[in-house]
């Protein structure tokens, strides 16, 4: 049995370093790495669940809880939403789908005091897709965008006392991007016209899609992680955690687009084409090598944000705890998207995030030495401001609950369960170029299961 666990652990970071995936979250950060802190809404900043993911929660947690532990697991995300239009009426929907997220941790004390760990999760991440990019009336600011930020962590916790504990952990981080999205050729300049002259005036409808375009690239870059908690009693004990910000660099990505037939015909001639001249094998030599649309290099940034998180855990009796933590994310860093390409176009996204407050309630009961109850809630300030709530992001303020089961299974394995469902709020948004009003209503909902498998020896 043993040896089966171990390779099913190997199996988990071989995933991981494959192509990790993940699924949209607050702002887009996530915060699902273990399904004993899940069912406690996130709450274990002061008191982390010993199955080694305060190497996330808490690195100074390692310290404090001085088993070997290996453990894996993951959370399966559905997300569902809706786009609404205030005019037509139209619903435009996510695609639905179960997005994995997994995470793996492992822990060893060496000596009186002091614990080694490394750790694989995810703290940023998200996958946003609409359905059918023909008909979805945003595919021209996105129909599918994907972010996804794999860490690995190794950690060192250090005991200074029976009260005081210190951890840290330096993060290795393996980011990618992708945007996918369409190009109106109703808003595109007509070529050899007056500056603002587009196809519009030539009489092409809005709405035309005459290109789809796809742009991705990677990178690896490394930040740290910083904990302590300090329990003056038994009953009783003070959290913190410090994950620092990181800048994503792109600067070999990919730009690649194919032509979409619009079957439009100039009506009046334009330079050397006489009226009735077929537009789109004009517009075809924009798609070849070295021109706008050909096949290019690109780059790009984005910075993660840094966050910190404090909190408290009060064990008012044997077999029963109350955690409560306060998270604060600088998401005012993500103020743009800049997409440059090699021959020439820019995109530009602003998104002047604002920074979040998120408030987490957790608690523990202890059926039996073998099988615990948790619980929790939490509550989390959106990120976007009403300008930038669009289709590749449209978050909101959230509540969330969530509920799950420990189990000790004989001396040595443990399982635990959790499930967490989204209510976002309903949130105004748009999905019209930049500067237009907001023209909808964005919905959204998400139900999470999570389940994660531990050997302590």
């Amino acid at each position: 049995m043993r040896r089966t666990f171990l390779a099913l652990a190997v199996l988990l970071v071989v995933a991981w370093l494959v192509g990790p995936q993940t699924a949209a979250a607050q702002g887009f950060g996530i915060y699902e790495h273990g399904s004993c802190s899940m069912a406690m809404a996130g709450a274990g900043v002061a008191a982390p669940c010993n199955d080694g993911s305060a190497i996330f929660f808490n690195p100074a947690g390692l310290a404090m809880n001085r088993d070997k532990v290996i453990s894996f697991g993951g959370t399966l995300i559905g997300p569902r939403g809706d786009f609404i239009n205030d005019v037509t009426g139209n619903v435009g929907s996510l695609t639905e789908s179960w997005l994995p997220v997994p995470a793996f941790y492992a822990a060893f004390p060496m000596g009186d005091r002091t614990t080694l760990g490394i750790g694989l999760f995810a703290p940023y991440g998200l996958t946003t897709e609409w359905d059918d990019p023909d008909t979805w009336e945003g595919r021209f600011l996105a129909y599918k965008t994907s972010f996804a930020s794999a860490y690995i962590q190794p950690t060192i916790a250090f005991k200074l006392s029976d009260k005081v504990a210190l951890g840290a952990g330096v993060d290795i981080n393996y980011a990618s991007l992708e945007l996918n999205q369409r190009i109106d050729l109703s808003t595109q300049q007509v070529p050899g016209a007056p500056a603002g002259v587009t196809f519009a005036a030539l009489g092409v409808q809005r709405g035309t899609d005459f290109a789809d375009i796809h742009i991705e690239g990677d990178n690896i870059k490394w930040g740290a992680h910083f904990g302590i908690i300090v329990k003056p009693t038994e009953q009783f004990s003070i959290g913190a955690r410090y994950l620092t910000r990181q800048k994503i660099d792109v600067t070999e990505g990919e730009f690649t687009s194919e032509q979409i037939g619009t079957g439009f015909r100039l009506p009046v001639s334009l330079g050397p084409f006489p009226a009735g001249t077929p537009v789109d094998p004009i517009l075809a030599t924009q798609f070849q090598e070295g021109a706008l649309l050909g096949p290019q290099g690109g780059k790009t940034d984005v910075t993660l944000p840094d966050q910190l998180v404090i909190g408290i855990a009060i064990m008012p009796s044997p077999g029963f705890k109350f955690a409560f933590d306060y998270q604060w994310v600088n998401w005012s860093l993500f103020d743009e998207l800049v997409i440059e390409l090699e021959n020439g176009l820019t995109s530009e996204y602003t998104e002047n995030y604002n920074n979040t407050s998120g408030l987490r309630f957790g608690v523990e009961f202890m059926l039996s030495e073998a099988t615990a109850l948790r619980g929790g809630y939490l509550y989390h300030q959106a990120a976007a401001p009403d300008e930038t709530v669009t289709p590749l992001l449209p978050e909101a303020e959230r509540n969330e609950i969530t509920v799950g089961l420990g189990q000790r299974l004989g001396s040595s394995f443990t399982l635990d369960l959790a499930y967490q469902y989204i209510k976002q709020s309903d949130r105004a948004g748009r999905t019209v170029p930049e500067g237009q009003p907001n023209n909808g209503v964005y919905k959204f909902n998400a139900n999470l299961f999570g389940l994660t498998l531990g050997w302590r020896f």
